[in-house]
């Protein structure tokens, strides 16, 4: 299938699940060409997630370059590095893996104001898994107080990436211990997005309330993973 058809399969299965609340759709494109990314701009996709620093921030300056006129959005959503944050808050609109102040104070600090401010969402290790970033659920508000002081940060919601499933039943567990974490602390931050779902498992997430999904494959296809910068 292409990326149109797959496109249109995708958010045939969004439009059918989201009866009652609307959920954004982020085409994950790392590892890909921007003449992908160009594929799924015809027909309608104007938001890209980018898990690497270097290669998101040349494929976002290269849209900017040459097609000025688009209004895309640039999601960062893998682990980010103290050495690479600056990259990032230079280039993307939004960071969906903030775990750790540290991180966070850097991209406030190294925001440039032209671009106002940049949007984050916190990164919760929602199965305490030792090979993944994210914050502890124990240790989310400590987390959600220091990042909502930032002045060049917008705190906008949760992200998790749970471990993989395979049972249709077992994929809704991780999905719904995050949408209480969500409804717990939506009022005190005024959180709006709760990203999670991707190309296995985005119909689920939904249903238990997801606002954000992010898919990859199920759009582009298998990755080549030495593509990466």
């Amino acid at each position: 299938m292409t990326i149109s058809e797959n496109l249109k399969h995708v958010r045939e299965c969004i439009v059918k699940e989201h009866a009652k609340h609307d959920v954004s759709l982020i085409a994950v494109s790392k590892t890909f060409a921007v003449q992908h990314i160009e594929e799924a701009i015809h027909c309608g996709q104007l938001a890209f997630g980018e898990n690497y620093a270097q290669e998101g921030a040349q494929k976002v300056q290269y849209f900017r370059e040459h097609f000025p006129a688009l209004r895309l959005e640039w999601h960062f959503i893998g682990p980010l590095q103290s050495n690479k944050t600056r990259l990032v808050a230079e280039h993307f609109d939004w960071v969906q893996s903030v775990d750790r102040v540290k991180i966070a104070t850097r991209l406030s600090e190294q925001r440039p104001s032209s671009l106002g401010k940049l949007n984050v969402l916190v990164e919760v290790n929602i199965d305490d898994q030792d090979t993944k970033s994210g914050v502890a659920p124990e240790q989310l508000h400590e987390l959600l107080d220091a990042v909502s002081t930032l002045p060049n940060l917008h705190l906008r919601g949760l992200m998790c990436i749970p471990k993989p499933r395979e049972g249709e039943e077992e994929k809704y567990v991780p999905f719904q211990k995050m949408r209480v974490l969500f409804d717990q602390y939506r009022q005190e931050y005024a959180l709006d997005t709760l990203s999670m779902g991707m190309s296995a498992d985005f119909v689920e997430a939904i249903r238990s309330g997801s606002t954000m999904v992010r898919v990859g494959s199920a759009i582009f296809g298998a990755r080549n993973y030495k593509n990466h910068l």
